[in-house]
């Protein structure tokens, strides 16, 4: 009897992870080619609050140009490096979706137009990090980066401290130039001369934060070394592609950011469009993206990106609360 009870339970446990797993498939997923739409009201939300809230967002979109190669001079100009030197696309008109439950409930402006989005790309590039994690091409956030770039980049007594996971969270302090743009050229502080950069004390990796682009693009240049391939590439394989986002996409690095990867020119993204260049993407690709987070990682049955992954993500670094 007792053997008999023990085959009933493991019959039971496997029933319930069929029950689980068919409880998580049935979650709304949209199509390729169709999303489908629900009212507030389906939900039981006020639709007059989402209305002002469409509304918040229309009237309160970035007021700079809507032109990059206007706006870095006007917002940019105190950097001694300025210059336009990957993609740029006017930017349009305010454009958002708000989901619940996957569905779309309230949609305002064009969202299928292409734009740029500045530092948004971060978190494409972070993701394709956390892919070449979740595939055991990296063994670990905090191994060195020189382990496995081994060009010169990361050469020098500061430089080979310096971890995956110090680039992640914008800690590294690296030291160096890069497409021909020194660390210091990005956000310098307000007053302070480019001797005061370029000869200025370096901060031991994890225990200062600094918003750098240079070093943004450092972290892509490391994983496309690991990848071995173009990003845009292994994020369309392994991420668009199986969640439905368009073809019309497209992630840039510099002119001059090309480098030769096994014998082929691949170029070497930015992780954003401070001097042009990172993600260009419409409206609804973005959402897409943003479900398959709100989803620990999970679309339609298959797991795209570890759930492990989604919350170092989105977890505090130590360096700065605010900053993953």
């Amino acid at each position: 009897m007792r053997f008999i009870s023990i085959i009933i339970a493991k019959v039971l446990v496997f029933i319930m992870l069929l029950l689980i797993k068919a409880s998580l498939c049935a979650q709304y997923y949209p199509d390729k080619e169709d999303w489908q739409h629900k009212t507030p009201s389906e939900y039981n939300m006020d639709a007059d609050k989402i209305n002002s809230a469409v509304d918040f967002a229309k009237a309160n979109e970035y007021k700079g140009s809507h032109d990059l190669r206007i706006a870095i001079h006007s917002s940019f100009g105190f950097e001694p490096f300025d210059e336009i030197v990957g993609p740029t696309k006017e930017r349009g008109g305010p454009a958002g979706i708000i989901l619940k439950d996957g569905y779309i409930i309230a949609q305002w402006g064009d969202i299928q137009r292409v734009d740029m989005t500045f530092s948004v790309t971060k978190s494409y590039l972070s993701t394709v990090v956390g892919l070449a994690l979740d595939h055991g091409l990296i063994h670990s956030l905090s191994d060195p980066v020189h382990q496995y770039v081994w060009d010169g980049t990361f050469e020098g007594e500061h430089n080979r401290k310096i971890s995956w996971e110090h680039l992640l969270t914008q800690s590294s302090d690296w030291s160096g130039t890069l497409f021909g743009m020194p660390d210091w050229a990005d956000r310098p502080s307000g007053g302070e001369g480019i001797d005061d950069w370029k000869y200025r004390e370096l901060h031991e990796p994890g225990t200062l934060f600094k918003y750098n682009d240079v070093r943004v693009n450092l972290l892509a240049y490391s994983i496309l070394q690991v990848w071995r391939q173009a990003l845009p590439q292994v994020l369309k394989i392994h991420v668009m592609d199986p969640i439905g986002a368009s073809s019309t996409w497209r992630w840039y690095g510099y002119d001059n950011s090309w480098v030769n990867v096994d014998g082929v020119k691949v170029q070497s993204v930015s992780g954003g469009g401070h001097s042009g260049g990172g993600m260009f993407i419409s409206t609804a690709d973005q959402a897409r993206f943003g479900l398959l987070f709100e989803r620990e990682g999970l679309w339609n049955g298959h797991q795209i990106i570890s759930k492990e992954w989604i919350d170092q993500a989105t977890r505090s670094s130590a360096a700065f609360e605010g900053y993953g």
